[in-house]
């Protein structure tokens, strides 16, 4: 026992203290200096790229010195640089081999980079998922659904789909579908929607409000009023137009007809006539079960 604590005495004393005081002082001084050089970065070109690539760069920046300073200061301890160097390449190597799936998602992450489809605080739909986008990485895009819940998409599932992106333009139509009885006055019927749109502070003047036939359905000659609104406004103006307009039919006496059916027997024939049949308790004759 005596002989084992002074072997550990003496490798303790043979410790190289001064190089492990400088790896812990580069270590130090380097991770405050990647951060700060990386945010600096990110300041400086913020006003010539968007907040994706913003975020993108200060993060590739700062990995990038971290492993220098690690690099550095592993050195300092005695080993030497080309043999980490090989022994990154094989690492490198063997994680490619086992995670091909995040070495697509990186490439995804640099294409989604130059292509800018969307930034963040953008809402976008990507598949059936909806959100507002939180978080971009160089693996995945990270999002906000309405019912706030945390959605992580990954970057190659991103590429591969469909991507509708709600918060490019400054501007969104509206399209409502209605339909009314036929044997209302479309003129009537016009002037009475433009009117509602007119008082509707959230609908734009320009473009111009868009009132399209759709065409005859069984019970109603449908349309469809398209008018648009600010992105900001896009979700009032969807909730508010569409009662405006039933209390505006309301008050002019326009029907907004539910689906119903008529029987036709030809020209020469009257309607057919409907007789109620029961017994003084109002209910059908029979054996009275």
């Amino acid at each position: 026992m005596a002989d084992f604590a002074i072997s550990i005495w003496h490798q303790i004393i043979a410790l190289d203290w001064g190089g492990l005081l400088r790896a812990l002082l580069i270590l130090t001084v380097g991770l405050l200096l990647a951060r700060t050089v990386a945010r600096a970065l990110a300041r400086l070109l913020g006003p010539h790229l968007d907040v994706h690539q913003t975020t993108v760069v200060r993060r590739m920046v700062f990995y990038g010195l971290t492993a220098l300073v690690v690099a550095t200061a592993l050195h300092q301890l005695g080993f030497r640089l080309g043999v980490l160097l090989g022994a990154a390449g094989i690492l490198s190597v063997a994680i490619g081999f086992a995670s091909q799936t995040s070495a697509s998602n990186l490439i995804s992450g640099l294409f989604l980079l130059a292509e800018r489809p969307f930034q963040i605080g953008d809402f976008i739909r990507v598949g059936e998922t909806t959100g507002e986008v939180l978080a971009v990485d160089l693996l995945s895009v990270k999002l906000r659904t309405m019912d706030n819940l945390f959605v992580r998409v990954p970057n190659e599932t991103l590429v591969k789909s469909f991507v509708t992106n709600f918060s490019r333009f400054a501007i969104r139509r509206y399209d409502l579908q209605l339909g009314v009885a036929y044997g209302e006055d479309l003129d009537r019927v016009k002037t009475v929607i433009e009117q509602v749109a007119e008082r509707n502070p959230l609908c734009l003047e320009e473009p111009k409000l868009q009132i399209i036939f759709q065409g005859f359905g069984n019970s109603s000659v449908d349309l469809q009023i398209s008018v648009w609104a600010r992105r900001e406004n896009f979700l009032a103006l969807r909730n508010s137009l569409p009662l405006e307009i039933k209390k505006a039919f309301d008050s002019e006496g326009i029907e907004i007809p539910f689906p119903h059916l008529s029987l036709y027997a030809g020209s020469h024939s009257g309607p057919l006539p409907l007789r109620h049949v029961g017994g003084e308790s109002g209910h059908p004759p029979g054996n009275g079960r």
